[in-house]
């Protein structure tokens, strides 16, 4: 599965010129309020028609301004999934989810997602809520009835504009981890994803297109861009930070994990997932500290042999530094003076402690 995009339209002061590649998998359009995201992923469903550029999936054309060509958005078979969840209230879920299937477009396109009702219901754990109606439902649940639809529809690419931006953190915790579930589950489903919430991207996505008043400021695999320093002022000072893949080795009785990554150990507290499971973590720039010998004395045992890869700094007083743990990528946020201090260059060893209290069970995803 492929995807092209690339969108110019203007409206009032504003213009949008972006365009990315991606491949099956999930893509997350991520920006500021106001930086475009919403209006790329209308053009894409075929809400709205660009002024210029072109949409196509797999060899397909959906819009090409040149040749006048635009795809209607019931055409497209596309599964939109807005930040509302837009059920019919006069309709039971069963019903709802019904309509989807009802709707499903006619016949079947190479490698399509085509699942049944009933693997639906089971993916996003809708057996006991069918008989309900959706007033009765809470805000996760009636996200993942509006998902169950849009998915019974077949179509051959899901949109997701902020899905999760009106829940609260509980619900949205809940959720979250359903989405994991459709995104190993959906047969390379292609899955274009909108959020401006970093802890939702760095856990579902898999390639990051990062958007800045209306053109795209850097696009790549999600663990390349968010690993880049010269993007923390995009990605926001306290927000910006790594993901690292890593394997559960044991759960100790004191309720700490221990995960291999490629530098090494690290042991976390709140890790929900089976010994042998594959996770990714989050881990944040500024929850990173660098040191030029191994440090001893610590309470933190969390402590990697790391390279620095390049340095960022600004007129802030702060400095961000990518390293080389292993294979693996991360960030650290340093005050800038410290560079200096510690005598960091592109090349130079050091050692990276990482605060394992600082990541949450919300960073650690499946």
């Amino acid at each position: 599965m492929s995807v092209h995009v690339h969108i110019t339209h203007t409206m009032g002061d504003f213009t949008l010129d972006a365009g990315f590649e991606v491949t099956a998998g999930v893509t997350a359009i991520f920006g500021r309020s106001g930086a475009g995201k919403t209006t790329l992923i209308n053009a894409v469903a075929g809400l709205l028609r660009p002024d210029a550029g072109h949409v196509r999936i797999d060899g397909d054309t959906l819009f090409d301004a040149s040749k006048r060509m635009f795809v209607p958005a019931h055409k497209r078979r596309m599964g939109y999934v807005f930040q509302d969840a837009r059920l019919f209230p006069h309709l039971s879920v069963r019903q709802n989810l019904n309509y989807g299937a009802r709707h499903a477009a006619r016949g079947t396109l190479a490698g399509q997602y085509d699942p049944s009702f009933t693997e639906v219901v089971d993916l996003l754990g809708l057996p006991d809520l069918l008989t309900r109606a959706p007033h009765d439902l809470s805000g996760g649940e009636k996200q993942r009835v509006a998902l169950g639809r849009a998915l019974l529809s077949r179509p051959r690419m899901l949109l997701m504009d902020e899905p999760l931006a009106a829940l609260d953190a509980t619900r949205k915790d809940s959720i979250l981890p359903y989405l994991e579930q459709l995104k190993s589950g959906a047969a390379g489903l292609p899955i274009l994803y909108v959020s401006h919430a970093l802890d939702e991207v760095a856990r579902l996505a898999d390639h990051l297109v990062v958007l800045s008043q209306g053109k795209v400021a850097a696009s790549g695999p999600l663990f390349d861009v968010l690993s880049d320093p010269s993007l923390v002022p995009l990605l926001g000072v306290r927000q910006a930070g790594a993901v690292i893949y890593a394997t559960v080795a044991a759960h100790n009785a004191n309720g700490i994990s221990t995960l291999n990554v490629d530098a090494g150990a690290l042991e976390l507290p709140g890790v929900q997932a089976p010994i042998g499971a594959r996770v990714r973590l989050r881990v944040l720039a500024q929850d990173v500290i660098l040191s030029r010998t191994r440090p001893e004395g610590l309470s933190s045992r969390n402590i990697l042999p790391v390279t620095v890869r390049s340095i960022r700094t600004g007129a802030g007083p702060g400095a961000a530094i990518a390293l080389n743990a292993g294979s693996d990528r991360l960030l650290a946020r340093i005050p800038a003076d410290a560079v200096e201090k510690l005598e960091l260059s592109d090349g130079v060893a050091c050692y990276a402690v990482i605060n394992a209290t600082s990541i949450a069970p919300q960073s650690i995803g499946r």
